[in-house]
């Protein structure tokens, strides 16, 4: 009896792919992926610092609102100062809660990807109705302060159901990042026949499970991140790969992790000659480009 599976994609070996480079000749595409994320007070879900207590829990909202009111931009200094793109994964809400910072971002040209409404809920949960409207919503709001729609989807708490890639489709998005499966670009199989890029999203080289989960601190992280960039940069001579690291104030931009986090971006900041700097959207275009 074969496994259950997902029937979005096929097996298919790295060793057996397109040679073709990204823009330039250059070899690995790199994006870093910002997470602007936005809490409730008191309910619903949010990484925790320390084993929280009795709603509300003060002192894990307090920890994760620093990143917005300090962290991010003590961030953006870093950003501006090694002019790196920065693909930013923006809960919708941020426009409400936080007030300044998307238009920091939309002032560098930045790519803005939809993160659904806050990371106090997760979409798998939900039925296809509910779902559709949380995508719907997110859209809508990202769309009207952006002035344009955006182009990717990451799921708050990398949460889907098992109808999310069609959802996305049919709501008119070209690729999605849940899925850290591989190292290029995949096509991913929707439901009506057309089909969405899947663009490799770190959970490695992210902050969130580093950190957070298995208590690897700031220091650590860094070298993790330089290991990785090295690592990647020495396989892309066999093929085209794609290099992200996910992000979020709360976390790297604490003083102390932001000191050894600024040294991993200078190092990958000394390369850009030889790797592709861009936003996630900018690799989904190339790919769709390529593979047509």
């Amino acid at each position: 009896m074969p496994l259950p599976g997902h029937g979005r994609y096929a097996y298919r070996s790295i060793e057996d792919r397109s040679s073709g480079d990204w823009p330039g000749g250059k070899r690995l595409a790199v994006y870093i992926a910002l997470n602007i994320e936005v809490f409730a007070f008191g309910e619903g879900l949010g990484a925790e610092l320390a084993p929280g207590g009795p709603q509300p829990d003060v002192l894990n909202y307090a920890w994760r609102d620093y990143g917005n009111r300090v962290g991010v931009w003590r961030m953006l200094d870093e950003f501006y100062r090694l002019e790196l793109p920065i693909t930013v994964l923006a809960n919708s809400r941020t426009y409400d809660e936080c007030p300044g910072i998307m238009e920091a971002f939309r002032r560098r040209g930045d790519e803005v990807v939809a993160h659904g409404r806050t990371n106090a809920e997760r979409q798998g949960v939900l039925d296809e109705p509910a779902e559709r409207d949380l995508i719907a919503e997110a859209t809508t709001r990202i769309s009207e302060e952006e002035g344009r729609r955006p182009e990717g989807w990451l799921g708050p708490w990398i949460s889907q159901s098992r109808t999310t890639p069609d959802l996305l489709a049919e709501a008119g998005y070209r690729y999605l990042l849940d899925w850290c499966h591989d190292d290029q670009p995949v096509w991913m199989a929707t439901r009506g026949g057309s089909r969405i890029l899947s663009i490799p999203y770190p959970q490695e080289l992210n902050d969130i499970p580093a950190i957070v989960a298995r208590r690897v601190e700031g220091r650590q992280f860094a070298e993790i991140i330089v290991d990785g960039f090295d690592e990647q940069l020495a396989q892309s001579a066999k093929q085209p790969l794609v290099f992200g690291i996910a992000l979020h104030p709360y976390i790297v931009g604490q003083p102390h992790r932001l000191r050894p986090l600024r040294g991993a971006l200078e190092h990958i900041a000394a390369h850009r000659e030889a790797v592709w700097l861009c936003h996630a959207g900018d690799i989904a275009r190339h790919w769709e480009g390529s593979t047509a």
